[in-house]
């Protein structure tokens, strides 16, 4: 674990990035910089008062409020991002705006400030049309929106600042993450926390096309582990690339739909009627996602303590402690 670091992350009180702040404010003094466009002030309203938090409103568009984030910052975990492959295609502008302009701002503030490592977090949604499954990180197809774009752009200026400038970089490729925290509600929300929403509301729960996707699901306990590993990793030769973060194994959406439902009878938790409606098949879905998790394993010795079923009976119990309200 890090420890008496001066930390930054960016993007800091959205679903990941709040962990993030969370878990390395036990022994660290950590910065959180946040718009709060997709953000939640909610998120770390009980790290405020810590006397080792810091949070920035600002945007990593400017690039002025960029570098002054990340003055005698020693690592940063760079979470910032507009997330979503419908809404990239929806606003392709703004996705770019976000997830380029404002990853090339943080990535020269942090080589300005001399900030020793910079760790990302990338996407799964970069292998695009690329049908070989596992998903390996050498092998990629043509993406398939502009969020895949931001994300693949992403990579390439990771790898050329840190073979011009010398900056210490990791890419996480994270696979559907869920946990702690996650919004559920609006128009692209996840499709896990969504599930789970209305399954305790009773209400349909619609599937794009018929339910034979695959996706594998990553429990946020398994980032934060990730992250902490690419930011203490010493071996040169595990630096200046990126890893899948994931666990490792498949499931349908079918599948996951009845997970979801027997967990909350196996644990005792209300929920209303089982009702599945099939519509029609998105265009811009990846049909099947499965990540080998080999080379994180390998070089980051990352392991993935928390499986699906476990994960998602540690989220249940995280929204029933919060009684659903903030659902």
């Amino acid at each position: 674990m890090l420890e008496g670091k001066r930390i930054l992350v960016t993007g800091g009180a959205g679903f990941i990035g709040s962990n993030l702040c969370e878990f390395f404010l036990q022994k660290n003094e950590v910065y959180c910089l946040d718009n709060l466009l997709t953000g939640h002030k909610s998120n770390i309203a009980h790290l405020i008062n810590h006397p080792h938090f810091t949070f920035i409103e600002g945007d990593v568009r400017d690039y002025e409020t960029c570098l002054k984030a990340a003055q005698d910052i020693d690592i940063i975990f760079h979470q910032a991002a507009l997330g979503s492959v419908p809404r990239s295609i929806e606003i392709p502008l703004n996705t770019n705006a976000h997830n380029i302009t404002g990853f090339l701002n943080m990535l020269e503030a942090a080589k300005n400030a001399s900030v020793k490592r910079f760790v990302y977090a990338t996407s799964s949604s970069v292998y695009g049309d690329h049908s070989h499954l596992p998903k390996e990180e050498g092998k990629i197809g043509k993406p398939l929106s502009p969020y895949a774009v931001t994300k693949y752009v992403n990579e390439m200026y990771a790898d050329v600042y840190a073979r011009l400038y010398g900056t210490e970089t990791i890419g996480l490729r994270y696979f559907n993450v869920f946990g702690r925290r996650q919004d559920p509600d609006g128009v692209y929300a996840a499709v896990l926390p969504r599930f789970i929403k209305l399954l305790q509301d009773g209400a349909p729960i619609t599937v794009n096309g018929d339910g034979e996707q695959t996706r594998d699901f990553t429990y946020i306990d398994n980032v934060i582990h990730a992250n902490v590993l690419a930011a203490t990793v010493q071996d040169n030769s595990a630096l200046n690339t990126v890893y899948n973060i994931a666990c490792g194994s498949t499931i349908t959406l079918n599948e996951l739909i009845d997970t979801i439902q027997t967990s909350f009878t196996e644990n005792d938790y209300s929920h209303g009627e089982f009702n599945v409606v099939y519509g029609p098949k998105r265009t811009d879905d990846i049909e099947h996602s499965y990540a080998s998790i080999d080379k994180a394993v390998q070089h980051l010795n990352y392991n993935p303590t928390v499986d699906l079923k476990e994960g998602i009976k540690r989220y249940l119990a995280f929204l029933v402690l919060n009684e659903f309200s903030e659902l």
